[in-house]
């Protein structure tokens, strides 16, 4: 056996088990027979596990199987955008990734309808485990779901026996599903424990190979084969040495090391944490994720089991699991207020945190794009060149192939665009799904007080939006404003800010003085104070060009109220190529400028010339292509001659 100590480690975690798509019902308190609609996340305990100690900063792997289709790549990608190494995820040509079907029907009834008949993750090819793999983790964690049948026992043995080999922890999540076992009806998945000889004896079989064995009251009931919880526990250690957690739910968990108390209480004893609870699935997972947070980076149980605990109370206050584990910084911050906080769910602070956390992907170094939202300026435009107005929706899907190629020609990884659905959800979906950054607008055009294009109801409509859109908003704003145009706008803005976290969309607030009004260094600071005093904190701020004195404003406030903003872009209007170049300069210098979106600049006079049918689709696309290039390398010259930046 190697010794663990001296092995380079370059993972922490190796996942083996359930992974699988989670439906979660939208209409809480309904029975699974009347759910209208459904949210989709990751699931499967393992996938959960891998996902949640992944956002709690562990390299953390998945060695599971999916299908060979939409979900199989759903379920890999989600993994891989939090930093789960997929590299041993296998492909089932034939078989289907698992589904879960949920509904919440009120604080005790979950109703769990588990389509996993014959599905992907339960066909682990033990044959493609590679030891080596094995050897490079710190620990090893399997689900007891996978010790349940043939195909996927000879996998969890081939994991066990290198892990073993290699000095690689082993840990067991019990993970008793008695309709994953065969005992209970297709349709009964919410049952969590049935008595059953047969199931206690397989699972006893295994429990020698663990050091450390994970469970419910109610699993370590069937590991143990007793409804007594401490008979139940001896006879687990009457055939492991393992460390044992057994988990009691609200009232937290205790640890034995060593020999089983005469009381349970007798162990190490660590109490949870008091929450509301809107869904405990996925609290498990959420627990297992914290403990082995703690657990692998060499805490005591105290503290371990303190994560782990914490973990569980945010989880079940939120809807769906892997979506809802919280990251290292929320983690910390809760642990720290946590007797503040008896609703996380209702916390400004703590939602604000897994909002801004959490977001994929976690960083835009650069935003160089190409504006071309415009509704009404186009509208206009073709008027006056007599061209019928249908032939819009065409050009901006022209558009997006002149921002392809602009970025293409200047080694721009993510193309970045302002495209409205107005005239242009043809050219939102030819963009959509290619990992570029989108921005669509939601504003009136022209509109002061602040109306938006489809209506107040912005709930119905956002929830219909692509993740990866970003909502964007221009508002002709002072903070000098009458008091009463000032305070609706503000309360639109509110709306609109409170819409996009609750369907989970970034937001770009886009600030344009007002034309005759006094404008000054403090004027945009000042609008972005008034804006963050009332609890507006979008993700991104789209910006006209400032003075040196004004940028060093701005970037002061987003430092003081949202360390987590993505930054500022620069707006174009329709100044001319130098005028643009030249408001380049003072924002280069500064991080929390990531770049530009600027549209009519590189894109008004060649489509003017289009829709007058005086050039045809290629010399559009060249020209408009031509602009954007020279603005992306000129953006990108002056950021790299600016004074050494500190990435915000």
């Amino acid at each position: 056996m190697h010794d663990s100590n001296t092995v380079n480690r370059s993972l922490d975690l190796i996942c083996l088990g359930r992974v699988a798509v989670d439906l979660y019902a939208e209409q809480i308190g309904s029975r699974l027979e009347d759910v209208s609609s459904f949210a989709k996340y990751l699931g499967g305990s393992s996938g959960n596990v891998a996902y949640g100690t992944a956002r709690l900063g562990l390299k953390s792997a998945m060695l599971s199987r999916v299908g060979d289709e939409q979900m199989g790549s759903f379920v890999r990608e989600e993994l891989e955008s939090v930093g789960v190494d997929t590299s041993s995820l296998q492909t089932d040509p034939e078989r289907h990734t698992g589904l879960v079907l949920l509904a919440l029907k009120d604080r005790d009834s979950f109703p769990l309808l588990f389509y996993r008949r014959d599905c992907a993750d339960m066909a682990i090819d033990a044959e493609a485990i590679a030891p080596s793999f094995i050897a490079r983790a710190k620990a090893l964690a399997i689900t007891g779901t996978h010790l349940s049948t043939d195909v996927t026992a000879r996998a969890c043995r081939k994991a066990l026996d290198a892990a073993l080999a290699n000095g690689v922890k082993r840990v067991l999540d019990i993970d008793y599903r008695p309709v994953l076992w065969g005992l209970t009806t297709p349709g009964d998945g919410e049952t969590r424990f049935i008595a059953d000889d047969n199931v206690t004896k397989d699972l006893q079989q295994w429990l020698s190979d663990f050091d450390l064995i994970v469970g419910t009251e109610e699993e370590f009931h069937i590991a143990g084969g007793s409804t007594d919880t401490l008979e139940a526990l001896h006879a687990v250690r009457r055939v492991s040495d393992a460390t044992l957690v057994c988990k009691l739910g609200a009232l937290g968990c205790v640890v034995f090391e060593g020999a089983i108390p005469a009381r349970i209480e007798d162990g190490i004893l660590v109490e949870g944490v008091k929450v509301d609870v809107l869904n405990v699935l996925g609290a498990g997972d959420a627990f297992m994720s914290g403990l082995l947070r703690g657990w692998l980076r060499g805490e005591d149980w105290q503290v371990s089991a303190g994560y782990a605990n914490a973990c569980g109370a945010l989880v079940v206050s939120r809807h769906g699991c892997a979506p809802a584990m919280p990251t290292e910084e929320e983690l910390f911050d809760y642990l720290g207020r946590r007797q503040e906080v008896p609703r996380p769910d209702q916390d400004r602070h703590l939602n604000h945190l897994h909002r801004v956390t959490t977001r994929v992907p976690a960083a835009w170094p650069e935003v160089c794009g190409l504006a071309f939202d415009h509704r009404r300026q186009l509208t206009d435009m073709a008027r006056e060149v007599h061209a019928d107005p249908a032939r819009i929706p065409v050009l901006k899907q022209l558009l997006v192939r002149a921002a392809e190629e602009g970025a293409r020609r200047t080694g721009l990884a993510s193309p970045a665009i302002l495209v409205d659905d107005v005239f242009g959800q043809d050219a939102l979906n030819d963009a959509t799904g290619k990992g570029w950054w989108i921005g669509r607008p939601v504003e009136l055009p022209s509109s002061r007080p602040l109306r938006f294009q489809h209506g107040d109801d912005l709930g119905s409509r956002l929830r219909y939006w692509p993740s990866e859109h970003i909502i964007k908003c221009l508002v002709f704003y002072h903070p000098d404003d009458a008091l009463e145009l000032r305070l609706e706008q503000e309360a639109r803005l509110r709306q609109l800010y409170q819409a996009a976290c609750e369907n989970s969309l970034e937001l770009l607030v886009e600030i344009i003085p007002p034309k005759g009004m006094a404008l000054d260094d403090a004027t945009l600071p000042r609008s972005l104070q008034r804006l963050y005093n009332l609890g507006i904190r979008p993700d991104w701020w789209k910006l006209p060009s400032l003075t040196e004195a004004a940028w060093e404003a701005v970037g002061r406030i987003i430092d003081a109220e949202d360390t987590h903003c993505r930054g500022v872009v620069l707006l174009g209007l329709d100044a001319s190529m130098e005028e643009v170049k030249r408001g380049f300069g003072p924002a280069a210098r500064h991080p929390r400028c990531k770049g530009f979106t600027v549209g009519r600049t590189l894109f008004a006079t060649a489509s003017r010339d289009w829709l007058a049918e005086h050039i045809d689709d290629a010399t559009l696309v060249a020209r408009v292509a031509n602009n954007y290039a020279e603005l992306i390398q000129e953006w990108r010259r002056l950021r790299r001659t600016a004074p050494q930046l500190e990435e915000a």
